[in-house]
């Protein structure tokens, strides 16, 4: 395994990120152990999760399973890089997270903001968390409030790096730049939907992302399977991944279709699998720290450990390019 500071920070993460997202909620908490054991013992050490995972009334279920995971010893949490988010509400009265509203239960208030950290910790079975990322922008907190708040964390050593999840370009700029203000690094990371078949974030995010020295982790290296084989796999009656969400919706599509399916094509023609090239592609754009990989089986992960390690000649890179063009650079993208 192969590692890489993170943005401008001096911490050492995998350039592979273990996502836990699928963990208790598809994946059950012997299996999500499992797959904790080996990809320690591969050399993962990022580990992500968010204090919403586990879903609608199993909300802080996955943090829980990381945390008794911990709690078995053997070096676990010493060795790992421990990464979860705030912002959606954790409330379980039943309904989906984001039809709650009850007042100060989310977004990035410094109320909120010490409510949930304090909550993390103890699910997570840990007396610290090393990333704590905002899981969006909360267009009503003030940056100002919003430090503030993240100093005291610093400061009680609660929480060693802040990040982000979801912001726009303009979104990196201002919370850097208020921070700057009061003399703290800042933003370290940016966790943003980015894989071939959705290049946009190439227009602002991480441009902006390169001018403040922040790691990029991208989530849904293979949109959500659509990268992963899905109309090989459609053919031969599997593919259950990409009956629903965007994967779905881009094979709804003829023009996505055919995309797909000369991406297909060329992988094989390389004697490839899609879903490894896909995230190989992702380790080789500039300022990647390393994608998301959320493996429901023992099988989903030994795949990802392979992209690491393989290395995509010229002329296939060259082939992506011509069948998922990037949009470039804004303002050029759409000004002309």
């Amino acid at each position: 395994m192969e590692y890489t500071q993170l943005g401008r920070t001096g911490l050492s993460t995998s350039r592979l990120v273990l996502g836990t997202m699928n963990f208790g909620a598809e994946t059950d908490e012997p299996t999500s152990h499992s797959l904790m054991d080996a990809a320690l013992a591969a050399g993962v050490n990022f580990f992500d999760t968010a204090n919403i995972y586990g879903r609608d009334e199993h909300k802080g279920l996955t943090e829980e399973i990381l945390g008794r995971w911990f709690a078995q010893g053997g070096g676990r949490r010493d060795k790992v890089v421990l990464a979860t988010k705030l912002y959606g509400n954790v409330t379980n009265d039943g309904r989906p997270w984001y039809e709650q509203s009850w007042p100060n239960h989310d977004k990035l208030s410094a109320l909120n903001i010490r409510r949930e950290v304090e909550a993390s910790l103890r699910r997570l079975n840990t007396d610290h968390i090393d990333v704590y990322q905002f899981h969006h922008i909360d267009r009503a907190t003030p940056w100002d409030e919003i430090w503030q708040a993240v100093d005291v964390l610093v400061r009680q050593g609660k929480i060693l790096y802040a990040a982000s999840s979801n912001f726009a370009g303009w979104h990196l700029a201002q919370a850097n730049e208020a921070a700057a203000r009061h003399g703290m690094l800042g933003l370290v990371s940016e966790q943003c939907l980015y894989n071939l078949a959705e290049r946009r974030a190439e227009m602002d995010v991480l441009p902006a992302a390169r001018e403040y020295g922040m790691g990029v982790i991208p989530w849904s290296p293979l949109h959500q399977g659509l990268l992963g084989g899905a109309l090989r796999k459609e053919r031969e009656g599997g593919g259950s991944r990409t009956s629903t969400g965007r994967s779905a919706r881009g094979l709804a599509d003829p023009a996505v279709r055919a995309r797909v399916q000369a991406y297909e094509d060329l992988c094989a023609e390389h004697g490839l699998e899609p879903g490894e090239v896909a995230l190989a592609w992702l380790l080789t754009r500039p300022g990647v720290s390393g994608p998301i990989v959320g493996p429901r089986t023992a099988g989903h992960l030994a795949s990802a450990l392979r992209a690491a390690d393989l290395k995509l000649p010229e002329e296939l890179l060259a082939g992506l390019d011509e069948i998922f063009p990037g949009p470039g650079p804004s303002p050029e993208a759409f000004a002309w």
